[in-house]
This record gives structure tokens, C-alpha cells and sequence, in this order.
């Protein structure tokens, strides 16, 4: 490939942005206003996991993105339908008896947003040099968390200040502004000369390839695991009230702030993979995760603790995401890498969705104590797991082999 086409690692931060704007504002803003109008917290996790089931379903538009159109045509098309629904969740009544509307709006909007991040991991894996994909991916996570706080906490202050619609349409103008970005990387286009049943098939033949190689396989399993799933984010502004935070204050940390602390953590956590290796920073920085878990678990529940707190659980997410990332990019090679990288990223959301739900029930039969000590114990013990299992395939050297 042309030097030339080569991008700065940093532009995916920018183009990734408005990807986690929109889930910032589902997961943090709506939370936060659906219990204050009679929502329980089970029922605004299932809310929550439904918007997040979304990345369960990339894999089937992954060929879709990599069999037609240009890749930053489809960036367009999918950052104009996350617009446009994140305005209709903001002019959509919330009400106990609306939930299933709502439900279903939510998950279009993060249906829309995976069809802005397939085309972006395409743009990472073909125009990212091999040796700063590392840094790449923590730009990745540090573009789709900032946005998050970036939805989350811009968009609960707006609201609690002005109203739902003013957070809308400020949300969006920046996410179009972001989205520009794109315009600095040069386009990739589908391959023409080959029909849809061909390229279809030649996916399904390398798919089972990568899933025949002993460590793509391990890190499938390893990625399905509850391994710093960062669920409990999900959750931090519908139980604020556990350590008496007030709303400016839970807006402020769990959006703005902890966006630049997990946007610092992914760029420090792509860096450190490079250097250390993806599978060892991975397990590695599962093990900071669950740490931070479960001593905030057993602290007092006061507002400094909860500051502390989510703001130390975001910075160990930051980490956590970019060796994710980049375990993935070396997981998926070049060839379909659309198709490829979103597959194993809807293997890997799995745990997020799944431990949200898990976070939501426990909290409502116990409390916030025990809903984050047991995401902690989940945590480690998969970590164990994983390393008892890896040293035996390092003692069997079945680690040498990789994909194209």
C-alpha cells in the first residue's frame, strides 16, 4: 500500500465520536431521567441492554459494509440515522407505559451507530500502519468512551438546565461537526469484479480459518468472558443516589469527566499493548478492573467515594477497551476486515450485555454492594481462568501461529 494513504492513528478518535455521543446518551442521560419518572433500575438495565444487544447484531451487516458502497459512504448513512434518532428518543415521552416504544427506538439508534464504527475498524485495518494499530485502537475506544461522556454528561447537564429537545440538537450538530474528520481520509471502495455470492462465501472460508487458529480461538472465548465489561457505567447515573450524589455532580463525573479519564486511559492502555503485548495487557488490565470494582464496593458510600470512584472505574475501562481493540485487530489480519472485526466485536459485547442485565437484577434484589462485588469476583476468576489456559497453550507452543 502507498505510504501516502496511510492516516495519523488519531483521526479515528474524532470520527468515532458521534458512535459514543449517541450510546453516552442512552446509557448515561436516559438512565438518569427514566428514574427520576417512576423507572426501576431493572427495568431501565433492560432498556439499556436492549440499545446494547445492538453490537450482538454487527456481524450481520459486517458484509453488508464490506460487499457494497464505499466505506465512507456508509459512514454517512450511519451517522445521519444515529442523528436522527437520537433527536426522536429526545422527543419521545417517558413514560412507564412508552417502554416498549422506547425500547425500540433506542435500539435503532445503536443499530445506527454500528453502521458508523464498521466502516471506521475497515479504515483502521487497511489504513493504519501494522505497528500503530495498538495506538489506533486506543484512539478507537478513546473517540467511542470521550463520546460517551461526551452524550452523557453534556447531555444530562443540558437537560436538568434547558430541556431534552436543547440536549438533541446541540448533541447532534456535534456529532455532524466530529464527523467531518472523515473527509481527511482517503476512501476505500468495495471490490466491483466480484458478485455477492463469491465474496459471501470466500467471508464464510476465512471466518472458519481464523476460527481454526488455536490463539483467534482463545481470544473468542476469552472475549465472551466477564472480563472488565465496564457494565456497571451503564448503571453509575440510575444509582447515584446509593452515595448521595446529586445530579450536577453525577452529570459532571459520569459524562464530561470521566469521558477525558477513560479517552486518557484508552491512549495510555493502546500504547501499553503495543509494548507489552495484547493478550498479557488484556488479562492484565481485567485484573485493575475488578480491583477498582470491588474496593469500591467495600468503601463508605459517600459522594467523594463515588466520584473517586467512577472516575478510577473509567480510566481502568479506558485501558481495558484499547487492549480489546487492539486483541481484536489482531484477531481479525486485513482480508474482510469489516466483516471480520465486527463479528468478533459482537462476540465481545456479549459480556457488556449480558453483565448489565446481571448488574441490574443483582442491585434490585440486594444493592449497589453486592451488584459490584460480584462483577469484581466474575472479573478475576475468568482472568484465572484464562491464565492457567493460556500457559498450558504457551507450554504446547500453540500460540506461534497468526492470520493474514
Amino acid at each position: 500500500m502507498d505510504q501516502h494513504s496511510f492516516i495519523k492513528p488519531y483521526y479515528i478518535f474524532f470520527i468515532v465520536l458521534p458512535a459514543g455521543i449517541s450510546l453516552g446518551f442512552v446509557t448515561i442521560t436516559l438512565p438518569y431521567l427514566l428514574t427520576h419518572k417512576g423507572f426501576t433500575v431493572e427495568s431501565v438495565s433492560g432498556i439499556v441492554t436492549i440499545g446494547a444487544s445492538a453490537n450482538l447484531l454487527r456481524f450481520l451487516w459486517g458484509p453488508v459494509v464490506d460487499l457494497t458502497l464505499s466505506l465512507r459512504k456508509w459512514f454517512w448513512m450511519g451517522l445521519l440515522a444515529c442523528i436522527a434518532t437520537l433527536l426522536m428518543i429526545c422527543f419521545t415521552p417517558f413514560t412507564v407505559k412508552g417502554t416498549v416504544l422506547l425500547a425500540i427506538i433506542v435500539f435503532i439508534s445503536q443499530v445506527a451507530g454500528t453502521f458508523t464504527l464498521l466502516p471506521v475498524s475497515a479504515f483502521m485495518a487497511k489504513r493504519v500502519e501494522s505497528n500503530k494499530k495498538g495506538m489506533a485502537g486506543g484512539w478507537f475506544q478513546a473517540g467511542n468512551l470521550g463520546g460517551v461522556g461526551l452524550g452523557g454528561g453534556a447531555g444530562l447537564w443540558l437537560t436538568t438546565h434547558y430541556n431534552v429537545a436543547i440536549a438533541g440538537i446541540v448533541l447532534s450538530a456535534a456529532s455532524l461537526l466530529f464527523a467531518m474528520v472523515i473527509l481527511m481520509i482517503e476512501d476505500v471502495q468495495h471490490e466491483k469484479n466480484k458478485t455477492v455470492a463469491t465474496e459471501i462465501a470466500e467471508m464464510g472460508k476465512d471466518i472458519i480459518s481464523m476460527v481454526k487458529i488455536p490463539v483467534v480461538l482463545f481470544i473468542i472465548i476469552m472475549i465472551c468472558l466477564p472480563i472488565g465489561t465496564g457494565a456497571a457505567s451503564n448503571l453509575w447515573s440510575a444509582i447515584a443516589a446509593d452515595w448521595k450524589t446529586d445530579a450536577d455532580t453525577v452529570a459532571l463525573v459520569t459524562g464530561l469527566i470521566s469521558g477525558l479519564v477513560s479517552a486518557v486511559g484508552c491512549v495510555a492502555g493502546g500504547f501499553l499493548a503495543d509494548r507489552w503485548g495484547n493478550l498479557k495487557s488484556y488479562l492484565g488490565f481485567g485484573i485493575i478492573c475488578a480491583l477498582i470494582t470491588g474496593a469500591m464496593a467495600l468503601f463508605p458510600y459517600q459522594p467523594n467515594v463515588y466520584i473517586t470512584g467512577v472516575l478510577a472505574y473509567a480510566f481502568s475501562g479506558g485501558l481495558m477497551n484499547a487492549a480489546f481493540t487492539a486483541v481484536l485487530l489482531f484477531a481479525t489480519g486485513k482480508k474482510n476486515a469489516a466483516t471480520k472485526f465486527s463479528a468478533l466485536v459482537s462476540l465481545g459485547n456479549l459480556s457488556f450485555v449480558y453483565m448489565t442485565s446481571v448488574d441490574g437484577l443483582i442491585h434490585d434484589k440486594h444493592n449497589s454492594k453486592y451488584m459490584l462485588m460480584a462483577e469484581a469476583a466474575l472479573g478475576l476468576l475468568s482472568v484465572l481462568v484464562c491464565i492457567i489456559v493460556l500457559n498450558q497453550m504457551k507450554a504446547k507452543k500453540m500460540l506461534l501461529q497468526t492470520i493474514d
